[in-house]
């Protein structure tokens, strides 16, 4: 009989009378061995019909089909499935016994026995009587070889080692593995309990803002520009991608100064008219700060020679400039809060100008909640981390109001701050939890309130002795689990708090002196670290950056920053650098090369940009070369090496200082008439006239004009030698000498 195999898979079988018959490949349900179900040939029932030849001109048809009986075929395969099976198994088990043997004897060191030879040689022999078939011989080859490798282990000794792939089940993992696992568990674990080695102090960068402190930072969500402002009313813009060496800001402003209309109305209404009650019926200024502040903070001291009490309180009505208190950059970037002394907040774009400014207050009104703004000196401001356009201020009138950018002319809500006996009190500090669900605020008499935004009327957590009464708390701060709270106190703590269990601090750290009321607090990016800063005295220490561990509060490390106190710290999470504002106007910033990320990496890379000296000529120089030698020009040579020379010289080089606009600055008093009130002193409040006798005034220079005559006396020298005056009469005189008619009748 003839076989050929097709590619289906099928084998055909020729017969003799060239019928062909199949048998399907199958494969049992517990074994891989392929096997050949018998051939089933049906006997021929009858010939080809002659006719139908003759028609269709060949042969082969009109047979019957064949009939095969499939479930005595089925249950012969399941039989040879389940006996083929059933060796397999057997085989495996034998195996995993001659494995188990083969490690003790090589764990213990002991030489094989004859007798256990023989033992497995029968049954190496058995099993390979078992799968004798072309279908098991792989398997039996590959039960037959020894391992190859050192042994397993002790603990593993004992334990079936499965060889085979088709077991069903990961195979366990071995010992060194777990152990490798096992050390970096432990690695990752010496990482967590020592926090320090991930704060980026390596290098430092040194950002010069000015003289004074820096009381103000803020950096965008990206991490490209840092905006700085301080007691000198300046708020400088630094880009770290468009800085070079040189480390200076691109863009300085002070977005706080006077109302130019409202002075420039005043200034008309002066020139128009002499009347000072005609600037005294003006309202007073609508940015004006608390008139219980000290002049000498916010206005310049008014000229001696101004006596007229409305005068001079209309006059200190008008404010010049204002400290900057905060300035934080809204969660899309684009927009700057502006918290100054007054009691107006500002918002402005990333270049500087204004967005909007919030309106003020009625100051006569003794509800707070039915005005329209603060009416009082701001303290500090925070934007909504979600919402964008939403901003919170807190005010000496004993609010919290939420704002709008979009809606300027009133607050959004009002938050009233109170004392358990139900009295006001000033907020001195407050925030946003990091979903903006909660609203947080720390106040004068040492207690710390939090709300829910949409519940204005009593607060959701209230403790009230967080911190000595009489101080200002002057930062709060969430983690980024929103689960703790910290609170930098005026009492020279700094208290953790749990705001699931407000009822007491979770830790408190003492020993930290502030001198300012806006001292910062905030939390490392993995959450696992407290910053804060110290104050120190003028030539007393330095001040220092110190590290509190979360978990323990312990005071885990400690920075150096500079010989004043630190004011504004900041870690940003995105670049892992840590920025510092100080008293004696430098901004620091910390960074790691291999930590941190951008920021003040991009700008220490680039070289200080030479400045160039343009090259110039006097004037036009006319070129005749045919021209006579008399008539002929000196030949003009480039100016660049005089220039040179004249920047070495010191008094050339001097560049003059430019006339100061507005009330001074820098120990430099402003020019006379330069502001509105030296303008008004010098117009119409200055009393020119002389109401005491004309006669005194002149005769008061009489003995000067005689000893040195220069005018009148030579003139009369010869007609009238000897001076002549008219005789003073006294009032009674001329009353006698007066006619009957203009006498008084008694």
């Amino acid at each position: 009989m003839e076989r050929s195999v097709p590619s289906e898979g099928r084998l055909w079988e020729a017969s003799p009378g060239g019928r062909a018959v199949w048998a399907a490949e199958t494969r049992g349900p517990f074994t891989n061995e392929a096997s050949l179900l018998p051939t089933v040939t049906a006997p021929d029932v009858a010939g080809p019909d002659p006719q139908l030849a003759v028609t269709m001109g060949f042969t082969g048809f009109g047979k019957k089909a064949r009939t095969f009986d499939l479930e005595a075929m089925f249950e012969q395969t399941r039989r040879t499935a389940v006996e083929r099976s059933r060796k397999t198994l057997e085989a495996r088990e034998k195996e995993e016994e001659m494995n188990r043997e083969k490690q003790l004897r090589q764990n213990e060191d002991i030489e094989p026995t004859p007798s256990g030879s023989n033992m497995v040689r029968d049954c190496s022999k058995s099993s390979s009587r078992d799968t004798s078939s072309s279908e098991s011989e792989d398997s039996s080859d590959s039960s037959s070889d020894e391992l190859i490798g050192p042994p397993l282990p002790l603990k593993m000794v004992g334990e079936p080692v499965n060889l085979e792939e088709d077991i069903l089940g990961p195979l366990l993992p071995p010992l060194s593995e777990e152990e490798e696992e096992e050390e970096d568990d432990d690695d990752d674990d010496e990482g967590e309990e020592n926090p320090v080695q991930k704060i980026p102090d390596s290098h430092e960068i040194t950002l010069k803002h000015g003289t004074k402190t820096v009381s103000a930072l803020g950096l965008d969500p990206s991490g490209a520009r840092l905006v700085t402002g301080g007691y000198d009313y300046d708020v400088k813009f630094w880009d770290f991608a468009g800085m070079d060496a040189s480390f200076k800001a691109f863009r300085s402003l002070q977005p706080c100064e006077w109302r130019v209309d409202r002075i420039k109305s005043i200034k008309k209404l002066v020139s128009s008219t002499s009347d000072v009650s005609e600037i005294l019926s003006c309202p007073p200024s609508p940015i004006a700060e608390d008139p219980s502040a000290p002049p000498s903070s916010t206005h310049p001291p008014l000229p001696p020679p101004v006596n007229n009490p409305p005068l001079v309180r209309s006059l200190q009505a008008i404010p010049y400039i204002h400290q900057i208190k905060s300035l934080q950059y809204s969660n899309t970037g684009d927009m700057i809060l502006v918290v100054s002394g007054s009691s107006q907040a500002k918002v402005i774009d990333r270049d500087g100008f204004e967005v909007m400014e919030c309106i003020k207050g009625d100051q006569y009104i003794v509800d707070m909640a039915n005005t329209k703004g603060h009416t009082a000196m701001l303290h500090t401001g925070s934007w909504h981390p979600k919402i964008k356009g939403e901003f919170m201020t807190c005010s000496n009138d004993a609010t919290v109001r939420i704002w709008e950018v979009e809606n300027p002319k009133k607050q959004k809500s009002v938050f009233k701050p109170r004392t358990m006996q139900g009295k006001k009190v000033i907020p001195t500090t407050c925030t946003y939890s990091r979903d903006g669900n909660l609203i947080a605020a720390a106040c004068q008499n040492g207690s710390i309130q939090i709300w829910d935004r949409n519940l204005t009327v009593h607060p959701k957590f209230h403790y009230k002795q967080a911190h000595d009464p009489g101080t200002d708390t002057s930062c709060v701060a969430f983690s980024y689990d929103g689960n703790v709270l910290a609170s930098r106190g005026g009492d020279d703590t700094l208290k953790l708090w749990d705001i699931r269990q407000f009822n007491k601090p979770l830790f408190s750290a003492s020993g930290l002196p502030t001198m300012f009321p806006m001292t910062d607090c905030c939390f490392s990016p993995d959450d696992k670290l407290i910053v804060t800063g110290t104050s120190v005295q003028r030539g007393c220490g330095s001040g220092k950056l110190v590290f509190f561990e979360r978990r323990t509060f312990q005071r885990m490390y400690e920075i150096d920053i500079t010989d004043a106190s630190v004011v504004r710290c900041l870690w940003h999470p995105k670049l892992n650098q840590i920025m510092v504002g100080t008293a004696n106007g430098l901004a620091k910033v910390y960074y790691d090369p291999n930590k941190s990320q951008r920021g003040a990496k991009l700008c220490v890379v680039k070289t200080q940009r030479k400045a160039k000296q343009a090259e110039t000529l006097t004037q036009d120089y006319i070129i005749t070369p045919h021209a006579l030698p008399m008539f002929r020009e000196p030949r003009q040579r480039s100016t660049r090496k005089q220039l040179e020379k004249d920047r070495l010289d010191p008094l050339k080089s001097h560049k003059p200082e430019p006339p100061v606009a507005g009330p001074g600055r820098g120990g430099r008093v402003g020019t006379h008439g330069g502001t509105l009130s030296s303008y008004i002193v010098k117009n119409i409040a200055l009393d020119k006239t002389d109401d005491s006798n004309p006669r005194e005034a002149i005769l008061r220079h009489a003995k000067a004009a005689e000893d040195n005559p220069y005018w009148v006396s030579p003139a009369y020298s010869k007609t009238q030698p000897k001076t002549m005056f008219a005789q003073v009469e006294s009032d009674d005189d001329e009353a006698k000498n007066e006619p009957e008619w203009k006498k008084r009748k008694i």
